[in-house]
Formats: C-alpha cells, structure tokens, sequence
C-alpha cells in the first residue's frame, strides 16, 4: 500500500523519560559501550507504591492477586458463586441470594477490582522500562550494524581500487603472480 505524502514535516511523538533519552544519546554516541539490561517486575516494583515496606507489601499483595484471579482456578470459583447465585435465585433462598450478591457485587466488584488494576499497573511499569531498555539495545544494534555496513563499503572502495591498479599493471607488461584457492 501506497502512503499518502504530505507536506507535514514527520514528529516525534514518543514520550521518553530524561534518563531513557540519557540512555539512548550514550548509547548512539558509543554503541560498543552499551551493555543490555535485564529488567523484571521487582526491579520496578518501587515506581509504583514506593520502596518502603507498606509499597512493598502493596504491590506484592496486588501482583499475587491479580496473578491468580486470572487462573483457571479462579473462573471456577467465580462459575461457582455465578451458578450458586442463580440457584438461591430460583430457589428463593433469602440467604443465599443475599450472600451471592455480597460476594460478587460488593466483595468481587468493590475490593477485588481495584486491587487488579493496581496490580496490572506494576505489571504495566515493568513491561514498560523492559521495552525502553529493549529499545535502546535494538538501536544500539542497529548503530553498530551501520557502522559495519560503513566499513564494508570502505572494504569494497579499497578492492576496487587496487583491483584499477593490478588491471593498469597487467596493460603495462607486469606479469602478476597467479593465485591459487587451496579449497
């Protein structure tokens, strides 16, 4: 497919912290000095309920939390609730009714919620600070890769100027040694 070409200059819409501009500058001005960067959850668990013990707790209880809720596990638990509910409804089951709808509206809705959400948003910084380091390492790669393509023409420069002077040698009588491949 053909891209429509405009007269609008191309902007850069990527959001990027100071350090991972930082990063990025270090790494294009000297590519052989990057070194790649595991990052995990842990190494960002800090950024978002702080480093303290309760930030810590915090996110280690809705990391583990939203983890499990989103097993096989937990659907069946909650198709157990759903059909219980649905059995005190048809039965007219006061209690059970009543319990259904504590648990799936108030406890599920109210508490679980937002504890999932918390932990996607730990999950989301990790993922976050792996696709910058990611990035800076791919276009680390990339900066070297284009330092080798330079060279590599450099390279076929050379041979084509000395194959020019082996060429104007044999027109002028000088007999050239044979190279043998030894293959």
């Amino acid at each position: 497919m053909d891209r429509p070409t405009t007269s609008m200059p191309h902007v850069d819409r990527r959001i990027a912290s100071k350090e991972h501009r930082a990063e990025y500058q270090a790494a294009k001005d000297a590519p052989a000095e990057h070194r790649p960067k595991l990052i995990t959850s842990k190494s960002v668990a800090g950024q978002v309920h702080g480093t303290g013990q309760l930030g810590q707790f915090n996110t280690w209880l809705a990391v583990n939390i939203t983890k499990s809720v989103g097993t096989m596990w937990a659907a069946y638990v909650f198709t157990l609730i759903a059909v219980g509910g649905a059995v005190a409804v048809i039965t007219s089951n006061a209690l059970l009714t009543a319990l259904s709808v504590l648990i799936s509206q108030t406890f599920l809705q109210l508490v679980l919620l937002p504890i999932i959400i918390v932990g996607q948003n730990v999950i989301s910084a990790s993922q976050d600070a792996r696709a910058e380091a990611d990035h800076i390492t791919l276009m680390t790669l990339h900066a070297i890769n284009v330092q080798q393509l330079k060279m590599l023409e450099q390279q076929r420069a050379m041979l084509q100027q000395q194959r020019e002077i082996l060429d104007l040698l044999q027109k002028k009588g000088i007999p050239m040694p044979s190279v043998e491949s030894g293959g």
